[in-house]
């Protein structure tokens, strides 16, 4: 097998020429652990190669957010840096594109206090929605990649050495980002190929709902007037073409905020913000969720609920085959990005404006609304999928057609 070190470059390769689509005389904005900096560094790199005119690197760092719980007064966990997502917001309304490297601990928030986590998390989504919006909207090309940390990697291999877990995250993830074979960006290229013949089939069929069914699951999601389906690469509203997350399994489009019925289980647990909330199980009707359980975090999940009125709507509903490499690999990453491409999924919250026809442009957020996307300060992921989930495509007659059988493709 190569050599670490050709295989980093070779993700950072990714990131900038598939991932982002960088193109020369571009900024680039950059937000990495500080665990993940051999990456970010390569990354910079590979950015300054592609002709980027400016790489601004925003670092985050466990032990400073874990001192913030330990010994900020009270009224901090009210606040956030609203003027570095403005200055975010301004950068991309400018023209930069967006990176981040994700790979902080997934339960570093664990043993905190959960009123303090939550009230952070609200001021928190609150103040970034500036600098969400531009991503949600598709203005600018983004992406999203992933860094092995110590910490990640001894939750998801707690039985070895932390050095052996770090190796063996990184496996996973070089695997899962496609690094391992012979040329990874002619790889990309065929999997997106595949991922749009996807999209092109449903696009085609133009189904009014899906219903899935399976234990403990018969959920039917309205499809919003004039949606589109997505996935793999796509080109963004300032032209340039790129593939918003590293690795990518899925197919998704927008849900019809009003049209949701039905109860769906969890498959998998999500894992936020530090707690792993285990078998969710809710009751949708008109759109909205109105029952909620779940056998582990619980009081976390209500907390999300309760976010804004959209937090209880749905933003995005996913398809992915249960054969998925990620799948297959038999890991549970706690980390959304990909254990979401493990599994079809669905998302509460901000709805994204460009899985709509003609990606969305020219329509005002209340084109947006009338059309039935939903509006939320959050986006959350949690997986519903598995090899006993069917999914069915409902034509506006009332008819059905098998899409997916046992978690395939049908």
């Amino acid at each position: 097998m190569t050599d670490f070190s050709t295989r980093l470059d070779k993700l950072a390769e990714v990131a900038v020429k598939v991932g982002l689509g960088l193109t020369p005389g571009q900024e680039l904005v950059m937000t990495s652990p500080t665990d993940a900096l051999p990456l970010a560094r390569l990354i910079t790199a590979h950015a300054y190669k592609a002709g980027a005119s400016l790489v601004t690197t925003i670092l985050s760092d466990d032990a400073m957010t874990l001192a913030r719980f330990a010994h900020a007064p009270d009224d901090s966990f009210d606040k956030a840096a609203g003027w570095l997502y403005e200055g975010m917001a301004k950068a991309y309304n400018a023209g930069a594109a967006r990176l981040a490297i994700s790979g902080a601990n997934p339960m570093l928030l664990s043993s905190q206090d959960p009123e303090k986590v939550s009230r952070a998390n609200k001021a928190q989504s609150a103040a970034y929605k500036p600098a969400m919006m531009p991503i949600v909207n598709f203005d600018i090309n983004w992406s999203i990649v992933s860094a092995a940390t110590p910490d990640w990697a001894q939750l998801m291999f707690p039985d070895i050495s932390a050095e052996k877990a770090v190796t063996r995250l990184w496996d996973a993830i070089f695997a899962a980002s496609r690094i391992d074979t012979p040329d990874p960006i002619a790889a990309w290229a065929a999997h997106n190929a595949e991922l749009h013949a996807r999209m092109g089939f449903l696009n085609g069929k133009r189904f009014s709902a899906l219903r899935f069914t399976g234990p403990g699951t018969d959920l039917t999601v309205g499809l919003a007037d004039d949606h589109e389906w997505c996935g793999g690469s796509g080109t963004a509203n300032n032209g340039i073409t790129c593939n918003a997350n590293i690795p990518t399994e899925e197919v998704f489009t927008t849900p019809h905020k009003l049209r949701v019925d039905g109860f769906v289980r969890s498959t998998k647990p999500l894992s936020y913000n530090g707690t792993l909330i285990t078998d969710i199980a809710v009751k949708f009707d008109g759109g909205r969720i109105v029952e909620a359980s779940a056998t582990k975090g619980l009081d976390v999940l209500n907390k999300v609920l309760d976010s804004d009125e959209g937090a209880r709507r749905l933003g995005e509903v996913a398809l992915v085959p249960h054969g998925s490499p990620i799948s297959a690999s038999g890991l549970l990453f706690y980390n959304t990005l990909y254990d979401e491409n493990a599994s079809s999924h669905i998302a509460l919250g901000q709805a994204y404006s460009k899985c709509f026809r003609d990606g969305g442009k020219g329509l005002s957020p209340d084109d947006l609304a009338a059309r039935g996307a939903n509006n939320s300060i959050i986006h959350i992921d949690w997986m519903i999928g598995s090899g006993e989930v069917d999914v069915d495509g409902v034509n506006a007659d009332g008819s059905t057609e098998a899409v997916m059988r046992k978690g395939e493709w049908a």
